[in-house]
């Protein structure tokens, strides 16, 4: 027994190589829009240590490293890249979960920034779901494919964009659905246009120029919340007085 709390404790003690640390930090804390020195004040660390950590490959020992977790509101396995190569979603669910309708307008509010999704559409060969990177312009979606990969065929078929977020820390998420009928882009002075202004990159890259916009037909989204454990006490105990 004491062999194995003095293994634990040496594990707790050991330096973590953090990989692509830095990139991680940074896209959680602008996840949570926060600025460098409010993660750092949740943190207890000086701004200038989060910087140099976002900024430089270095060695974090394992107490920052959880601080810092715990201020990002995930886990320093996440942080660290951990579990990259297992399905998200593995964590309990919560105690309480409370599942609500998104408005249209939250909906597209959340799809606005881009990012990655997916698309389900009907071959020849059955359905088919594929990953792709898109945009949102002019109240329709938008991806980047080949002209004869799979994805094609999204072009004048009725097909779902669907986006989530799963924040497997706080057992929440959200989930959003575009459905609507394909059609090529076929304006080279737009696509152009918008190669420049940054994307979206096809999702398997390479030189893939067909551009597909999905006008939406419907909006659907819904958020998983948990409830608040100390305001549903606080209103059990007001009731039995």
């Amino acid at each position: 027994m004491f062999m194995h709390a003095a293994s634990d404790a040496s594990d707790r003690d050991r330096a973590i190589n953090p990989g692509d640390l830095g990139r991680r930090i940074t896209l959680r804390r602008e996840q949570l829009g926060l600025s460098r020195t409010a993660t750092a004040t949740r943190a207890g660390m000086a701004e200038e240590y989060l910087a140099y950590l976002e900024t430089s490959p270095t060695v974090v020992d394992i107490g920052p490293l959880l601080r810092l977790a715990v201020a990002l509101e995930t886990s320093a396995d996440q942080l660290l890249g951990g579990g990259l190569d297992l399905p998200p979603g593995r964590a309990a669910a919560a105690a309480r979960p409370r599942l609500e309708e998104l408005a249209a307008a939250e909906c597209w509010a959340r799809l606005a920034p881009g990012g990655i999704g997916r698309v389900a559409l009907t071959t020849p060969d059955g359905p088919i779901v594929l990953p792709v990177n898109f945009r949102v312009l002019d109240g329709a979606v938008l991806f980047r494919t080949g002209v004869d990969g799979p994805l094609a065929a999204a072009v004048g078929n009725r097909v779902a964009v669907e986006v989530d977020r799963v924040d497997e820390a706080m057992r929440t998420g959200w989930s959003i659905l575009v459905v609507g009928e394909g059609s090529r882009l076929a304006d080279r002075a737009a696509a152009e246009l918008l190669r420049h202004q940054g994307g979206p990159d096809p999702w398997a890259g390479g030189d893939r120029e067909l551009w597909v916009r999905v006008e939406p037909a419907a909006v659907t989204g819904r958020t998983v919340t948990t409830a608040d454990d100390s305001t549903e006490s606080a209103g059990t105990e007001r009731s039995s007085r």
